[in-house]
């Protein structure tokens, strides 16, 4: 009846044809298909293999019965389960940088270098339409991958902080950086940053030696003010400096900043005070004279951590937020 009157049939292929990409998005795929698929295998074989270690740990614990027993101290088993852990550290650290260097500073050097931009802008669409094309897909690949990583570790290093590695820090980068939403924070700031510096410097070499420097130069500065994200949490004492349990005890999981002296009037001395002085006593003397009446402990809850690593995220991408403005109205001038 369909061929009689003319009507267009549907076929099975029709039906079930996926859906493709086009336009711009197409081309933009395309252009760049070997290095999105690159992240995407290398992420989901890394996440992969951090989840095999997982379900490997959890096992063994089961095994252990580590509720009852002490297995942090079982030997070289456990510390086949801790090896690992060790040398992935490096690795993830060095994610943000290898993306920023190999994903974002070609991404737009490359077409200025070879003349692409003029070819894309003048056929296909606008600058601007052709610049949101490649940030909206490159943010796509690199959220989804660091995401996929950030989980994969995070489950991970929980049990292992929780059985076999309780000395394991939250605040220190090891695990503060790879989990939750900073991985993905820092990710795309660096590689923004490198799209930027390749639209600068229109040559792709040099766009990728100086992308690793930014890179280099923004896991220090993350480091350098990561704890300054929480609330640091003062406990004192006024039972004096060697009084038994004079000290004052913070909770297990808490992160110690530091640990001085208080003297009656409040001021903080070092630690390093009367430490000069040969014997017990005369050190005792030395710090009677300095007034000193008992300690001040500083430190971070590890209930601060989510909060932390949501405050640095959030300024993290204000600042790709920031590039991208710079990329819109500064870059489209100079894609031709």
């Amino acid at each position: 009846m369909s061929t009689l009157t003319g009507t267009p049939t549907t076929t099975t292929a029709d039906r079930t044809r996926r859906p493709r990409l086009s336009g711009m998005t197409w081309l933009v795929w395309r252009q760049h298909r070997a290095t999105y698929w690159t992240v995407l295998c290398a992420a989901v074989l890394l996440a992969a293999w951090m989840t095999y270690q997982h379900i490997q740990l959890m096992d063994f614990l089961d095994a252990s019965d580590w509720t009852d027993k002490d297995v942090a101290r079982s030997g070289e088993k456990s510390d086949a389960h801790i090896e690992p852990m060790r040398w992935i550290w490096p690795v993830l650290a060095m994610i943000p940088i290898v993306l920023g260097v190999f994903v974002g500073a070609p991404l737009l050097a490359g077409d200025l270098e070879h003349g692409t931009s003029k070819l894309v802008v003048t056929q296909s669409g606008s600058g601007a339409r052709w610049l949101a094309t490649k940030l909206g897909v490159t943010a796509l690949v690199i959220g989804v991958t660091t995401t996929a990583l950030s989980i994969s570790y995070g489950r991970w290093s929980d049990a292992l902080q929780d059985s076999l590695m309780p000395w394991m820090s939250w605040a220190e980068g090891s695990t503060f950086d790879n989990t939750g939403p900073v991985p993905v924070a820092l990710s795309l700031f660096t590689v923004v940053g490198g799209l930027a510096i390749g639209l600068v410097l229109r040559r792709t070499l040099a766009a990728m030696v100086v992308t690793f420097g930014f890179g280099i130069l923004v896991q220090f500065v993350w480091g350098h003010f990561r704890l300054s994200l929480g609330d640091v949490v003062t406990l004192t004492t006024d039972n004096g400096a060697f009084a038994e349990s004079a000290q004052p005890q913070i909770p297990d999981s808490a992160y110690g900043i530091d640990i001085s002296y208080i003297t009656s009037n409040g001021d903080l001395l070092g630690r390093s005070t009367c430490f000069s002085e040969k014997t017990e006593q005369a050190r005792e003397l030395c710090l009677k004279q300095a007034d000193v009446v008992g300690w001040s402990v500083e430190y971070l809850p590890k209930s601060q951590m989510a909060g932390m690593q949501w405050l640095g995220s959030s300024i993290l991408l204000a600042l790709t937020a920031a590039v991208t403005v710079f990329l819109f109205t500064w870059g489209r001038k100079r894609l031709v």
